[in-house]
């Protein structure tokens, strides 16, 4: 999703004159060779569209020293250029804008500042209305509201135990999904930015599913996880770089793959395609390493994978959660989860003490985050010291 902007429309046509009356090269294609054109001028899709006519900077050294030149060419390359600059500057502005939103907005949903995260997201719907993006963020935000409120905050390798079937954000997250669903199906249809909109409704889906198991609805998460396989693989056959598709591919490819009876009855009932315990792992690795929109996301899931019964990965566990606490140094759920893992290694000393220290720490606090995992921490320690008055 990130771009560099192109040469404005005005530089463009400024070179254009220089070669037609002054006979001079732009400095950024002086010492190019004919091919590669343009490397200088920056950008991806600056560089793929160069590839595909030549480039400016191939017009350019073609049109230096011709004798055959009209003022009728001249006016019309003088039009089509800055036409097309305008239209993508305009794009890879906006473009931009989005990802520094999207950035601090992740930054704040992991740091446990959800409703700071969602006035974040807003602003992105609000500067482009008709793009998913700020509606998925935002229900990605509210699905952390969700989980915050009702799962099993302790246990790393729990994924859908929770303490209540609905929430007072059931409604708002159903609503951001069908839109950004909508939006983004509405963008495919229009052949508007295609790959990433595949991947937009890919994890549109995704988080459908997660909710649906968080809530253990197997047979809803089960077509969820088809849709969304099918509209993840698709986004990367059109560009394999939305490394981003690869922690849904990854959850999907792991579960399937881990849950053999459930599984079984589902490929029966719905069709759906088998997956792989390996590749899971290696796709969700991907995603956490070189992800953009869902990195932390996916270190958190292949944290919890990894302190499975099948997979008993305690120490790989815990770096991954050790280094999400570090990133987001104020949400203690991450302090949770480094405690938990100590626990389940046999280090009760170091457990135990970051149990305290997240008593503590989240004690008078009234946020979401705060109120949750100090309710949670305190029953905790409470099962691990009976009788012991936990404050």
């Amino acid at each position: 999703m990130k771009r560099t902007l192109e040469p404005s429309p005005l530089v463009q046509s400024k070179w254009m004159v220089s070669v037609v009356l002054e006979r001079k090269m732009p400095p950024s294609c002086q010492e190019k060779q004919i091919p590669p054109p343009c490397d200088g001028l920056g950008k991806t899709s600056f560089r793929r569209r160069a590839e595909q006519s030549g480039g400016i900077c191939f017009w350019l050294q073609h049109l230096r020293g011709s004798k055959l030149l009209e003022v009728g060419t001249l006016v019309f390359l003088l039009s089509l250029f800055p036409v097309q600059a305008r239209a993508t500057v305009q794009a890879a502005s906006l473009r931009e804008s989005d990802q520094a939103l999207a950035d601090e907005g992740m930054s704040c949903l992991m740091n446990g500042e959800a409703d700071a995260a969602i006035s974040l997201f807003r602003e992105i719907s609000k500067q482009d209305p008709a793009s998913p993006l700020g509606d998925l963020l935002q229900a990605d935000a509210t699905w952390w509201k969700i989980y915050y409120t009702t799962a099993n905050l302790v246990d790393p390798d729990v994924f859908d135990v929770v303490y209540s079937d609905t929430t007072p954000y059931d409604s708002q997250f159903d609503s951001l999904i069908q839109t950004a669903i909508s939006k983004a199906e509405a963008r495919i249809a229009a052949r508007q930015d295609v790959a990433e909109n595949y991947l937009y409704d890919g994890m549109s889906y995704a988080l459908k599913g997660r909710l649906d198991g968080l809530r253990a609805r197997d047979l809803a998460t089960a077509r969820d996880g088809k849709k969304m396989r099918s509209l993840l693989l698709t986004a990367l056959q059109l560009d394999p770089n939305l490394t981003d598709a690869y922690a849904g591919i990854g959850l999907y490819n792991y579960f399937v793959a881990t849950l053999p009876t459930i599984v079984k009855m589902l490929r029966f009932l719905i069709g759906l395609p088998g997956g792989s315990r390996r590749l899971g792992l290696q796709q969700l690795t991907e995603a956490a390493e070189r992800g953009n929109l869902v990195r932390a996301e996916a270190k958190f899931y292949l944290a919890k994978d990894y302190t499975r019964s099948n997979e008993m990965q305690f120490d790989k566990s815990l770096q991954l959660f050790d280094e999400l606490q570090r990133e987001y140094p104020h949400n203690p759920f991450w302090k949770l989860m480094v405690a938990s893992v100590h626990m389940r290694l046999g280090h009760e000393k170091e457990g135990d003490a970051l149990y305290r220290q997240v008593l503590a720490e989240t004690a008078g606090r009234n946020t979401l985050v705060d109120e949750s995992v100090h309710e949670q921490v305190a029953k905790a320690l409470e099962r691990l010291h009976p009788g012991e008055s936990i404050h």
